[in-house]
């Protein structure tokens, strides 16, 4: 599956109880979510669709229930929404590409007398693999002199790792631009631009998961852009991949507001082109943004309402010191709203999805995949299907 919500999400979320499995000692019985169709056998490998499989994370301890030096630890160490957050949500891993900045040219570039050395991204790359590179642009880091459409004086490189399980060849990686922005909380934030349909109307501005970074999940956005008919601008949130700082929640709103300004400034994307994907975590920033601007319209796969209600899904209210809290912000979208949801899902319960449905006041049909977890919903036909309807004939001038 693409984007994954798991990791330390997924431990706290299993110790609580997932949805279908019966509660252990001391944990409060989940709720039975309205409207849930029956299960079904998950699909067979045929069905995929050629979307290419991004890595699947391991599954989190199943205990139930929280001991007191796990709630003390969760709650009191220190007792502040972002810090409760980035313990219950992030789990970056370890990065599987670099970005190379451009060698200098002229008379202090390479070989020249002072010639400085090239300045390589924040982490290293444990193995050689594909690398693709585009000039970067005025008033970008790393912005040189060369504008042209292939690598030249200016250039960024992307070098993937093995773990990035490229699965297409250079000439589709060539289509790959990456690039540094920044965020308004100071922070270089890793950007990519899959440009799979360049005469496409339409560009996704991709929020991913949890436990995934941009290396990983760019064989997916190539396979998704090409068969949906879009163009994928994709970003990592601080602490992930090349990007600097932390993972926290101000840091995850930050990093959207720099890519939407990004992707609007650099590309020239306007609002009314622009889809916002958001993927699990992913969907956090994505309501977020949308519940600020309008755009041509929001996908959110597997959403959560509030950090909170994943773990405690009998919470009827937003407690003060709750994280993530999508489920107060879906009602100021006023662009149209796609929720897909697993009706299987262990780690972001179905009630989730069905709840920002029904609170979403432009909310489109919904896909409930029956029998899909938290990880494989891209592996049933109807997850393509449904976005090829939604793009192609229920937007506005579509």
């Amino acid at each position: 599956a693409a984007a994954r919500g798991g990791g330390a999400l997924q431990r706290f979320v299993c110790r609580a109880g997932p949805a279908g499995a019966p509660p252990g000692p001391g944990a409060a019985e989940p709720p039975a979510p309205a409207r849930r169709p029956p299960p079904r056998p998950p699909p067979a490998p045929g069905r995929r669709r050629g979307l290419p499989a991004a890595p699947m994370p391991e599954p989190g301890p199943r205990m139930n229930g929280f001991s007191l030096g796990e709630l003390c630890w969760l709650f009191c160490c220190p007792p502040c929404p972002s810090r409760i957050a980035a313990k219950l949500a992030f789990l970056p891993p370890e990065p599987t590409y670099t970005v190379l900045a451009p060698e200098p040219r002229g008379p202090g570039g390479p070989g020249g007398p002072g010639a400085p050395a090239p300045a390589p991204a924040p982490h290293p790359s444990p193995s050689p693999a594909p690398s693709a590179a585009r000039p970067a642009r005025p008033g970008e880091e790393g912005a040189g002199p060369g504008l042209g459409p292939g690598p030249g004086p200016g250039a960024c490189s992307l070098h993937l790792s093995e773990r990035a399980d490229w699965q297409y060849s250079q000439r589709e990686l060539d289509a790959v631009e990456v690039f540094f922005s920044r965020t308004a909380r100071d922070n270089r934030l890793g950007c990519m631009f899959v440009r799979c349909a360049p005469a496409s109307r339409y560009t996704l501005l991709f929020s991913h998961g949890n436990a995934v970074d941009l290396g990983q999940m760019c064989s997916f956005y190539i396979g998704l852009g090409s068969r949906i008919n879009c163009n994928i601008f994709s970003y990592d949130y601080s602490g992930y991949g090349v990007s600097s700082g932390r993972p926290s929640e101000k840091n995850l709103y930050a990093d959207i507001d720099a890519a939407w300004q990004a992707l609007r400034t650099r590309y020239g994307v306007s609002p009314e082109n622009i889809i916002l994907y958001g993927q699990s975590i992913g969907t956090v920033p994505t309501v977020d943004l949308a519940s600020r601007y309008e755009c041509a319209a929001v996908i959110l796969h597997s959403p959560l309402t509030s950090g909170l209600r994943v773990a405690f899904p009998d919470a009827r209210k937003t407690c003060c010191f709750d994280a993530f809290p999508s489920i107060d912000k879906i009602s100021k979208v006023t662009s149209p709203v796609l929720v897909i949801h697993g009706t299987e899902d262990e780690v972001i319960d179905f009630s989730h999805g069905l709840a920002m449905y029904e609170r979403c006041p432009r909310a489109v049909e919904p896909l409930w995949v029956e029998g899909a977890g938290h990880n494989d919903i891209e592996l049933y036909a109807q997850y393509l299907e449904r976005l090829k309807q939604f793009i192609s004939h229920e937007l506005p001038n579509a």
